[in-house]
């Protein structure tokens, strides 16, 4: 369903000296989206842009010329559960509400339901004021892949994934993400070399990796302890030795987050991640060796 099915699209404000309208992202110019992300630092390709438009919907606000100065998209996960990401606005425009109005847009189409996204420093404030609830923080890694791991033994069967693997990669990625997302791993898998780990023909942990911004990006991947999330992310790190890989986790310390750092991938940034309805704990599934989500898809998908 398109943005303007839903949305009063068209409406227009006046924010400083622009007079701003609002349309739908699906319509919007992609090499004018690619601009608005580099205008404020953001990696994300046009294929990037083009891989979000298909997964979410989203509006921009463009001046009278048609020239994009913000943007904001929403990612149903579920019926019960969306995220909210690519909330860009144009440096010259900050602090003059167009955010704000933008998200009260996509507050709009989602209300009802439980939200998660994750949050700039200098856009906590903003959805702070929208009641949106700190979480943890999101530790940014990444670097060139300078001491690759040698290929070790790991208790279980590791392999590449194909599709006849969504229907269980898709349940253990819900039973750490808290909702079945079936259309979003789909869509990830499609775009993915993936890795699992199997004990006893049963799949344990997993990680995506596929091209995103400078280079590659691996997430999400899911796993009960750090051990299965280092065989698992592994090969993947080995596959991309002298080149640049990406990986946002929750994880600050530990085996994993250890493991990583040595591996290349630094902390270059943090985001906070905040939720609006449900906590993140609401989700979380009771029991001992339950799976747990190691690094995100992206920021912007959770």
């Amino acid at each position: 369903m398109r943005v303007s099915e839903i949305l009063k699209l068209g409406e227009r404000n006046q924010i400083d000296a622009f007079a701003m309208q609002i349309d739908d992202v699906a319509r919007a110019d992609l090499e004018q989206l690619h601009a608005l992300s580099i205008s404020v630092g953001w990696p994300h390709r046009p294929q990037d842009w083009q891989f979000l438009r298909d997964v979410g919907k989203g509006v921009v606000a463009t001046d009278d010329i048609g020239r994009i100065m913000s943007s904001a998209m929403w990612f149903r996960q579920s019926p019960e559960l969306a995220t909210i990401g690519m909330v860009i606005t144009s440096p010259r425009l900050q602090t003059h509400g167009t955010g704000l109005w933008l998200m009260e847009y996509a507050l709009q189409d989602l209300d009802g339901i439980d939200l998660r996204l994750n949050a700039t420093r200098a856009a906590q404030r903003l959805y702070l004021s929208l009641d949106f609830v700190p979480e943890k923080i999101v530790y940014q890694c990444q670097g060139i892949v300078t001491d690759a791991p040698v290929e070790q033994d790991f208790s279980g069967d590791l392999r590449v994934l194909g599709a006849d693997d969504l229907a269980a990669v898709t349940a253990l990625d819900a039973a750490a993400f808290g909702v079945v997302r079936s259309g979003v791993i789909e869509k990830l898998m499609a775009h993915s070399r993936s890795y699992g780990l199997f004990h006893d023909g049963v799949l344990k942990a997993f990680a995506l990796c596929r091209q995103f911004g400078r280079g590659h990006v691996v997430g999400p991947i899911v796993a009960s302890n750090d051990e299965e999330a280092i065989a698992v992310v592994s090969p993947h790190i080995r596959d991309h030795e002298g080149r640049f890989l990406r990986l946002d986790t929750h994880y600050e310390t530990g085996d994993f987050a250890l493991f990583v750092q040595r591996s290349g991938l630094t902390v270059y940034d943090t985001v906070l991640t905040m939720s609006r309805g449900k906590r993140l704990a609401d989700f979380a599934t009771e029991g001992t060796r339950v799976p747990v989500t190691y690094s995100l898809a992206s920021q912007t998908l959770g």
